[in-house]
């Protein structure tokens, strides 16, 4: 390369703007935030065909906050965050029914469709940690259209982890696989912690695949719906995996470096995002590599979890953190 043509290329990365950190922005709520659902939870479910009239008339993805002052709705309208205050007696009411009789204390059920599941028997894994010593699934069955109102039939399945398994309590994820539902769960056993994947084979719910155990614990940290469905695993050392699911068959796709733990989420198929091992920040990661892309330092560690509103780098990620404010984490590259 001659000197010119070196000096030129020079000037074009200098002139080539750097790539934008994430953008993080505390929300203004008059309550300390306490609890934090994302837009596929119960809770959200309830809160947007609840009629409510301080929301929109059609509202876009919403998370719900509340603590034991106050309540609000989180949404993104454009590239805009905005908090919707609602009156707290509103959310308990709605969120009364998150943990059903006979689930495991602190858990809560998932929804998918006419499908419930939760996790239930209180059991212990083999560090004495608490967990579940089933999953208890119920079904809503077709009704004939009737002029009479007839009651909807629930079918009732439980799901064993296998002898000498629980299944962790520290999450339970739905996911849609080749058209069905599936759910995803973290079963430990003594020779280590697996991810589950529980979905129907011949007509009954059971354990139709896991990932091979690997001593210490694991956390389920996120699970990406859509054309390409995967989970990302942060093992006890901090080191995350995403595996693949297509096909009902976890295949491990990527492990990244120690540093990290749950929560985490998909920001569509490209990427993840996930907490680092001190909870003070939030890290970008590859969905390809694991790689991290970038990080953006947060006022204060992770608290009550979070939620992602919309999808790809356009999304807003809500953080509820441990000092009880509520903040949002935009990416800095989603707009020119």
């Amino acid at each position: 390369m001659s000197e010119r043509a070196a000096f030129a290329l020079a000037l074009l990365l200098l002139a080539s703007p750097a790539a934008a950190e994430p953008r993080v922005t505390l929300l203004d709520l008059p309550f300390r935030v306490t609890q934090l659902r994302d837009a596929g939870s119960e809770a959200a479910l309830a809160v947007s065909t609840a009629g409510l009239p301080q929301l929109p008339r059609k509202p876009g993805p919403l998370a719900v906050a509340w603590g034991e002052t106050g309540a609000a709705v989180v949404t993104l309208t454009g590239d805009r965050v905005t908090v919707i205050p609602l009156p707290l007696d509103a959310i308990e009411g709605l969120t009364a029914g998150e943990t059903p009789k006979g689930a495991v204390p602190g858990s809560r059920r998932v929804l998918a469709g006419p499908l419930s599941a939760y996790l239930s028997g209180p059991g212990a894994g083999p560090d004495g940690r608490k967990g579940a010593a089933s999953l208890t699934l119920r079904e809503r069955q077709p009704v004939a259209m009737s002029a009479d109102p007839k009651p909807v039939p629930v079918a009732t399945s439980t799901v064993s982890p296998g002898p000498g398994a629980v299944f962790s309590a520290d999450a339970l994820r739905p996911v849609e696989i080749d058209g069905a539902t599936n759910l995803l769960a973290v079963s430990e056993r003594p020779e280590g912690a697996s991810l589950a994947l529980i979905g129907r084979r011949d007509g009954a719910w059971q354990v139709r695949g896991a990932t091979p155990p690997e001593p210490g614990p694991a956390t389920l940290a996120a699970a990406r719906p859509g054309p390409k469905p995967a989970a990302l695993l942060v093992r006890g050392d901090g080191r995350p995996e995403s595996w693949a699911l297509a096909g009902g068959t976890p295949v491990r796709q990527a492990r990244g470096g120690a540093g990290f733990s749950a929560p985490g989420a998909a920001l569509g198929e490209g990427e993840w995002v996930l907490t680092t091992g001190d909870h003070k920040a939030l890290a970008y990661l590859s969905a390809d590599t694991l790689d991290e892309r970038a990080r953006a330092a947060l006022p204060a560690p992770v608290g009550a979890g979070l939620a992602v509103l919309g999808a790809g780098r356009g999304a807003a990620v809500v953080v509820a953190l441990a000092d009880g404010r509520l903040a949002s984490v935009q990416d800095g590259d989603a707009r020119p």
